[in-house]
């Protein structure tokens, strides 16, 4: 879990398409707050605090606090709309933390050690099947990140959910297989196609055309000797 961010949010009182355009045209972000047995609470957020937020990794696995005319409201990042051009955010949904609470949380894994990776050395491939992997996470122990070390596998080995270390109470959500989150892979090696020399299909040319004028020239000789 990262260090705590408190973000200033202001209660939405407009409703609907319109009201979300008039708070996108005054710089804000509309969003709602739902869950832990409380009725849905609408807000707004400041769109360069969301847009910087959006920016730094695992948002999604982030617990924020929101502070709303003096209260703070602790929450977790469920959904982002986005523009479908300009990928600006539109709208985000928000779920209170409660205690003891476990949610599905995509969580992102990062490769270290390849320094230290023999078959990286031997030009191998580092091939990432997973970038994230979906776990179940206590509210208050969800991870920032995961972390995967490669350093002393071969060229053909893979590395499993089961060789990344969790936080404790922390599963993944895919129970019934041990599955591969990334495998160094065997470098791919080009064969580029070997092009005849010219001086060799010239010789060649010139050896058929010296051929057909000997021939053409044989059955004159034994005319003349007849």
């Amino acid at each position: 879990m990262g260090d705590q961010v408190t973000i200033e949010a202001l209660p939405r009182e407009a409703r609907g398409k319109g009201g979300a355009r008039a708070l996108r045209r005054e710089g804000r972000t509309p969003a709602i707050v739902y869950g832990g047995g409380a009725d849905p609470l609408s807000v707004s957020l400041d769109y360069n605090v969301v847009e910087r937020e959006l920016g730094r990794r695992g948002f999604f696995a982030r617990l924020y606090d929101l502070k709303v005319n003096g209260d703070v409201i602790r929450v977790l990042p469920r959904d982002v709309q986005v523009d479908p051009v300009t990928d600006a955010p539109l709208h985000i949904d928000f779920i209170r933390y409660v205690a003891g609470t476990a949610l599905a949380v995509s969580v992102e894994v990062r490769f270290e050690g390849q320094e230290e990776c023999e078959g990286l050395k031997r030009g191998g491939v580092l091939n990432i099947v997973r970038h994230e992997v979906e776990l179940m996470c206590p509210l208050e122990a969800i991870p920032e990140f995961l972390v995967a070390d490669v350093s002393g596998y071969e060229i053909g080995d893979s590395i499993h959910i089961s060789n990344i270390e969790l936080p404790e109470g922390v599963t993944p959500t895919i129970t019934d297989r041990d599955f591969t989150v990334a495998t160094i892979a065997a470098p791919t090696v080009i064969v580029e196609p070997v092009e005849e020399e010219e001086g060799e299909e010239g010789e060649e040319e010139e050896g058929a055309e010296e051929g057909a004028e000997d021939a053409e020239a044989a059955p004159a000789e034994e005319s003349e000797e007849s």
